[in-house]
């Protein structure tokens, strides 16, 4: 088992997320945008008229977690370009995952288009809604790990560079609960099931869970099936192979899945938990639940909401083994980064100032320091001793040596599909938690359309 404790972020990077008055991962951001604009105090519901077809540049981003280092970025830029500037708007995940897509297709999109890519970026290429900016941005993607800008390609040509961290999803835990409970963190599926049962009768929901998000719950299935299969199974389904998802590393890991559901595995009202609100976080940290499969951009999160506990009681490790299984162990999941796209209905000037934001501000030594000193892992090479400095190097160095070993990073399902596919994975993938549908209704659902 892998597992280390987490340190003290520096005074710095707490100070500097206070300053921009942004939550925790997901949460809401109450006040302004960065540049002064209003931004929706409830994630999303702001006019939302920022948009790329006039000659100012605008950029909408995501609230929590690393996003302070992106919002400061802006500022950094908009204080030394006062001819350039660049609106910010802040949302949540889920209202940012709503309005993005419309705004897009109606061409009333941000100058900078935030996107995971997979079939997301793939549908705004075909739909020639993004600029190939291929030419413009060589200079900074030689800058970054080729593993992670190689998902920004469609067809041979860059229409996305990354913008932050590599995002590999960790098995977090509560070390306090742990040690009262007198057992061990899981290392194989066995053992988690085992420690399901001691920390059900002891009254602690064994994982954390954001079911009302629906989309944390991907990272089980993500994480079961490639364990169990492989990474060639998903991607059999990405190739459009008929009855793809009926291979049997789908079905089992369905299966365990409805398992753990009612061993107790997630308690009991994990459907009304949600990941905007980081209350799936706040269930470990509280010591309600010990353990909590999320994003590497929790760290942050934990740190801003309880710092006490993130430096005595936080512990991490990866996703326990299958016995039997074909998977690497080593093999993970998650976003390899956030990236940024241009609007193709931009105007000449905001995609100049677009561009030059890119190329001046995006993993320069301000941005690298600031994400080291945030807990974040940024996807450039070379950076082993700078990790080895920080005051987070125990952190950063599981993080860093998770992506760099990883023979596979599969990227989340609900963005490496294309939409129409996503939305039913998700719904479908609900009402498999929710006990609602067997596995095989789920194979059958997803097998329709394919």
């Amino acid at each position: 088992m892998r597992h280390t404790r987490l340190r003290a972020v520096t005074t710095a990077a707490l100070a500097a997320a206070t300053a921009l008055t942004l939550a925790a991962c997901g949460g809401a951001s109450p006040g302004d945008s960065t540049d002064g604009s209003t931004s929706g105090s409830d994630g999303g519901s702001g006019d939302g008229d920022q948009s790329a077809v006039g000659g100012e540049a605008s950029a909408w981003i995501l609230t929590g977690g690393g996003w302070p280092v992106t919002a400061a970025s802006f500022e950094r830029w908009n204080e030394g370009n006062p001819d350039q500037t660049i609106t910010v708007e802040e949302f949540e995940n889920d209202a940012f995952k709503e309005k993005i897509r419309t705004s897009v297709g109606s061409g009333e999109a941000p100058t900078l288009i935030m996107n995971w890519t997979g079939g997301t970026l793939a549908d705004y290429v075909a739909g020639g809604q993004v600029d190939d900016i291929t030419a413009e941005t060589e200079d900074l993607v030689s800058r970054v790990m080729p593993s992670v800008a190689q998902n920004g390609v469609v067809d041979g040509a860059t229409y996305a560079v990354p913008m932050n961290d590599v995002q590999p999803v960790i098995l977090y835990y509560n070390e306090d609960v742990f040690a009262q409970a007198g057992i061990e963190v899981p290392t194989t599926w066995q053992e988690t099931l085992d420690a399901v049962a001691t920390l059900s009768d002891a009254g602690i929901i064994p994982f954390s869970l954001a079911g009302q998000s629906v989309w944390p719950e991907l990272m089980w299935i993500q994480y079961l099936t490639d364990r169990i299969g492989g990474p060639e199974v998903f991607q059999a389904v990405l190739d459009g192979e008929p009855d793809a998802w009926s291979d049997p590393a789908i079905l089992e890991a369905l299966t365990k899945i409805q398992e753990l559901v009612d061993a107790g595995g997630f308690g009991d009202a994990f459907a009304s938990v949600a990941a905007d609100q980081s209350a799936d976080a706040a269930l470990v940290h509280t010591g309600r639940a010990a353990m909590l499969l999320q994003g590497s951009w929790l760290y942050a999160t934990f740190h801003a909401d309880n710092p006490e506990f993130a430096t005595s009681a936080l512990g991490f490790t990866t996703f326990p083994t299958i016995e039997g299984g074909s998977g690497d162990p080593a093999n993970i999941v998650g976003n390899p980064a956030n990236f940024w796209s241009i609007s193709a209905s931009a105007s000449d000037e905001a995609k100049q100032t677009a561009l030059d934001y890119l190329n001046e501000f995006v993993y320069d030594e301000d941005q690298l320091t600031a994400m080291l000193d945030a807990g974040s892992v940024p996807p450039v090479a070379g950076l082993e001793d700078r990790i080895a400095q920080s005051d987070d190097a125990e952190y950063l160095e599981f993080a860093y040596g998770m992506v760099q070993d990883a023979p596979h990073f599969q990227l989340s399902w609900d963005q490496a599909l294309p939409s129409d596919q996503a939305q039913e994975l998700l719904t479908n993938l609900s009402q498999i938690f929710l006990g609602e549908i067997t596995p095989q209704q789920f194979v059958d659902a997803m097998n329709a359309i394919l």
